[in-house]
């Protein structure tokens, strides 16, 4: 044991360190936690090539992501999806499906691989900067994945931001009830912290409505990256012995149905869900570390604008179905 810390501890350390920076910047000063973790990991590129801070930083990347999506389960209950109703539950599971069928095509269509489509639109449509972390590690990887996901997080947590100050406005103007209001925000925004900000600047009532409607998109994690993973099983290059279901969806499943049977107390999904945010933070800021700003620009302006395509797809769309109900 003492050798296998010796062997993580300083990579390890050092992601910690970083993701307890970003977090106090954003606690202190305001902005996405996400996004400092992001840069200040970048700052640091250096570091991914010593041979002593590797290991750590790989096994950040890799299993404490795996760990914080598996940990976003306990947020997830049955009782909060059925108090929706039929009608918002299916016009959400409508506009995921709808959004990242968008964005595949919109991919293909600016010669980007399919896959690209599915990863930005699932960020878009589902819990931004988690979900990416989450189908991207289920999707084929190559020399540019990691550049490209962590663009897609840059990307999907400033646009959920732009969102949180806009959308409210947007659905006033529309004189949305507080009801509606709560879909609209709650079915469109990509982060949860900036779907409960928006939806408690219209009303109380607005912001649970949100919130309860933005878990629901967050439960549709476990259905669409397992079923990613299924698709791109293959060309992931499986081998024997590799589970069909990746272990962190089983723990995710795992959690959600402790969570709706009250097996979990309200402590304890408080902690959980700390833990999750805490583990991703410190993924991404692994993630920065090994990614150069050289690489990073050099995607281009294609995925930006697959991520502004799914945005504005899924707003019109949830928008223009909330109006016709009127």
């Amino acid at each position: 044991m003492p050798a296998v810390w010796q062997k993580f501890a300083p990579g390890l350390i050092t992601a910690v360190v970083i993701a307890l920076a970003a977090t106090f910047v954003s606690e202190h000063y305001g902005g996405p936690q996400f996004l400092y973790a992001l840069f200040f990991g970048i700052s640091l590129n250096f570091l991914a090539d010593d041979p002593r801070t590797r290991p750590g930083v790989e096994f950040a990347a890799r299993t404490l992501l795996r760990l914080g999506v598996a940990l976003l389960g306990a947020r997830i209950t049955l009782d909060q999806i059925a108090s929706l109703g039929a009608a918002t539950v299916a016009l959400m599971v409508v506009a995921v499906l709808a959004t990242m069928a968008f964005g595949a095509w919109l991919a293909r269509s600016t010669k980007q691989p399919v896959a690209d489509g599915l990863l930005t639109g699932g960020a878009v449509a589902i819990c931004g900067a988690s979900a990416a972390l989450a189908i991207a590690a289920v999707l084929p990887r190559n020399e540019r994945s990691s550049q490209f996901t962590l663009l897609t997080v840059v990307g999907v947590t400033l646009l959920s931001t732009v969102a949180m100050i806009v959308y409210p406005l947007v659905v006033r103007m529309a004189g949305f009830d507080a009801s509606a209001a709560g879909i609209f925000l709650g079915g469109t925004i990509h982060d949860v912290a900036q779907v409960v900000g928006a939806g408690y600047i219209i009303s109380p009532e607005a912001g649970a409505n949100a919130t309860y409607v933005k878990l629901l998109r967050v439960a549709m994690l476990l259905p669409v990256v397992l079923g990613l993973s299924f698709a791109f099983r293959a060309s992931r290059g499986s081998v024997r012995g590799t589970p069909l279901v990746p272990w962190f969806l089983l723990v995710f499943a795992a959690l959600a149905a402790a969570s709706s049977a009250g097996w979990l107390p309200q402590a304890a999904v408080a902690t959980l869900s700390d833990v999750s945010r805490g583990c991703l933070v410190t993924a991404i800021a692994a993630l920065g570390v090994k990614t150069s700003f050289k690489e990073f620009t050099s995607l281009g302006w294609r995925p930006v604008a697959l991520l502004v395509g799914e945005t504005l797809f899924l707003a019109v769309l949830v928008f223009g179905v909330l109006f016709a109900w009127r």
